[in-house]
C-alpha cells in the first residue's frame, strides 16, 4: 500500500500504483479529490507526453502544482493514464 500524505492529511492510497521513474502513479479514484485544485500549468516528457497539474489545498494551505498527470499520455506510457503523482513535499510512503 501506498500513501501519499501533506499537511498531515493523506492526499491519496492505494495498492496498485504504477511506478514510473521512481515515482508513484496513484489511480485517479484513489486521490482524495476535496485536495485538488486545477492550475494552468504543463510541461512536456519526451517520452510520456504533457503533463498537467494540480495545486494540493489542505487545511487553508496551497502547495502550488505539487500533482501531476498526463491526461492523454504516449503510447509508451498508457499505464498512467488517469493516475496522478505527487512532489514538493508531499510523502510517499509504502506500508
Amino acid at each position: 500500500m501506498a500513501i501519499a500524505r501533506w499537511n498531515g492529511e493523506i492526499i491519496a492510497e492505494s495498492d496498485k500504483t504504477e511506478m514510473v521513474e521512481g515515482n508513484h502513479y496513484f489511480p485517479l479514484e484513489s486521490v482524495h479529490a476535496q485536495y485538488l485544485r486545477p492550475s494552468d500549468t504543463t510541461s512536456v516528457c519526451p517520452w510520456k507526453g504533457t503533463a498537467s497539474y494540480y495545486t494540493l489545498h489542505v487545511k487553508g494551505q496551497d502547495n502550488a502544482d505539487a500533482a501531476w498527470f498526463y491526461p492523454t499520455p504516449s503510447e509508451a506510457a498508457a499505464n498512467i493514464k488517469d493516475h496522478v503523482a505527487f512532489w514538493k513535499g508531499v510523502e510517499v510512503s509504502e506500508n
